[in-house]
């Protein structure tokens, strides 16, 4: 299964504008909120983007608005699926759509280079991210590194941030990515690693007869939150209230999706046939424990994120040179009550 890769490519951003210009000709102005109720003459519709297809990752949102949350508080959210090299921070920058989902590392290059984003909420309190091999391979990473054949896509932050804590020990012939786990299955004599999200290769892999073995990339050290969603400043500032009210109806879709997810999965099985009913409970099921940051479901808030997460992180990313240096972190992210 190919899943959304990070590039930083001038391809990109020359997608993107192009689908930014695309959207804004088919998109109606979004009435504004008025602070402090849901609006009078009707819900207000928002749009948010996905940068994957409907899949576990997102069951939150869907559940949310099936079971009303969202329109509970006033709101009528349009959900438009992403992919491949859906350019998603640069529609939230440009306002073709009100929200969208990305990860705190992009989140961080992408307002280096001028879009003024900011995270609001993180799905995943632990990275999904992860390197995927098999038992004979390795017993840890710096052995499936040592020797071999591992598959990631080039310019990963995470890759960069493992070549640099492996060093010398990184003797693995490197190859991009293509996506699915066709190479992975086919490997004659296991020395084939590659990249993956936890709530999708190894789970292919599995249904092909498989028992890979799975290190999170949070592990070493690495751990962004992913599936951050994002919004621009100034709706930030403007529209406070509207995100207050999509972040609370959010919160409490998730809280259901986890209690339950199956509602939620048949509506989203139906906008993505490329998976099934089981492998859509078994992903839902393996990202519980990375939604609650590892730890047993507990009372906390769903979705916090700290300014210490964020500064080590920013610190990494300096320290692997993709940003000059270290920014002020309360600018890219906050917590809305």
């Amino acid at each position: 299964m190919h899943r959304r890769t990070f590039t930083t490519t001038l391809a990109r951003v020359v997608v993107g504008a192009a689908l930014a210009v695309l959207v804004a000709c088919n998109t109606a102005p979004v009435a504004p909120s008025a602070p402090g109720a849901p609006p009078t003459a009707g819900p207000t519709t928002v749009k948010l983007a996905l940068n994957w297809v409907p899949e576990p990752e997102f069951g939150g949102f869907y559940a949310a608005r099936e079971a009303g949350a969202y329109a509970a508080q006033g709101l009528n959210v349009e959900i438009t699926a992403g992919g491949a090299g859906v350019p998603v921070i640069q529609m939230v920058a440009g306002g073709q759509v009100d929200f969208g989902i990305s990860a705190a590392d992009e989140i961080l290059l992408a307002r280096s280079r001028g879009a003024d984003v900011v995270g609001v909420y993180a799905i995943y309190q632990t990275s999904p991210q992860g390197i995927m091999a098999h038992p004979e391979h390795g017993a840890t990473l710096a052995e499936v590194f040592s020797r071999g054949t591992v598959a990631l896509e080039p310019g990963l932050p995470y890759a960069k941030f493992l070549s640099r804590k492996l060093g010398p020990a990184t003797g693995a012939r490197l190859v991009p990515y293509d996506g699915g786990v066709a190479r992975f299955v086919a490997a004659p004599d296991k020395q084939f690693a590659q990249q993956c999200f936890v709530t999708s290769e190894p789970l292919a892999a599995r249904a092909q007869g498989l028992s890979p073995k799975v290190f999170l990339i949070a592990d070493e050290g690495f751990n962004p939150y992913v599936g951050v969603v994002v919004v621009r400043r100034e709706t930030l500032a403007t529209r406070r209230d509207l995100v207050r009210r999509f972040l609370a109806a959010t919160r409490d879709g998730w809280q259901r999706y986890l209690a339950d997810p199956a509602p939620a999965n048949a509506v989203m099985a139906k906008l993505n046939t490329t998976m099934s009913p089981e492998t859509f409970a078994a992903a839902a099921a393996a990202q519980v424990p990375l939604v609650h940051g590892g730890a047993a479901p507990g009372p906390g808030p769903l979705g916090t994120m700290t300014r210490a997460r964020w500064e080590t992180l920013a610190g990494q990313l300096v320290d692997i040179g993709l940003l000059a240096t270290a920014p002020d972190v309360g600018a890219a992210f906050e917590v809305v009550e």
